[in-house]
């Protein structure tokens, strides 16, 4: 785990938190049951069942203060088609940090641990950001999408305007973001 200071305002002394980096396997139920309940807390109970299972089976980036979960963001790989090619996705999910702690920094760091994962071993990072967090995925060089979505159903192609604009971290593969990307069926949400 690496180790981070903070100085949350109002305080003389910085406020050590740790950044754990771990594939869902690796954590036990009382860590995964913590970073749903933040959840819970950040999206003011509407992070439904399907969203918590969306973020899991990838790697999760958790921030702690001493026994205390204070931030959580996974990546699941996901297949995104786009330009007639099925690309590797590194798909972000369930990014948030407790309201006490939020504008201190540890979005970023969980970003940034997860962005180096994206950037190694995916085609394209992508994610739907919140309006809240629309500025945090902004300044770390994610793009809007500016073409149409769709999603592969079991009925078939199904556009998803009200998804329109997630957001993408370009890797290495050419993208042209004014063309229409599909992603891979899921329950509930697609993007």
């Amino acid at each position: 785990m690496n180790t981070f200071e903070l100085r949350i305002r109002g305080q003389s002394q910085p406020v050590d938190f740790l950044l754990q980096v771990a594939h869902t396997a690796e954590l036990d139920t009382p860590v995964l049951t913590q970073c749903r309940q933040l959840l819970d807390v950040v999206f003011d109970g509407e992070f439904g069942i399907e969203d918590w299972d969306h973020s899991l089976g990838g790697m999760h980036a958790i921030a702690w203060h001493r026994t205390s979960v204070i931030g959580h963001a996974s990546v699941v790989q996901r297949r995104l088609v786009h330009n007639g090619r099925a690309l590797r996705a590194g798909y972000v999910e369930g990014v948030g940090v407790l309201p006490a702690w939020q504008r201190q920094g540890i979005g970023g760091q969980m970003m940034a641990a997860l962005e180096r994962i994206i950037v190694a071993a995916y085609d394209i990072g992508a994610l739907g950001a919140s309006d809240a967090a629309i500025n945090l995925y902004e300044h770390r060089g994610w793009i809007k999408w500016l073409g149409p979505t769709s999603a592969l159903t079991p009925d078939g192609i199904i556009r998803t305007a009200d998804d329109d604009g997630v957001y993408v971290l370009p890797c290495a593969t050419p993208l042209d973001v004014e063309a229409e990307i599909t992603c891979d069926w899921r329950h509930g949400d697609q993007w």
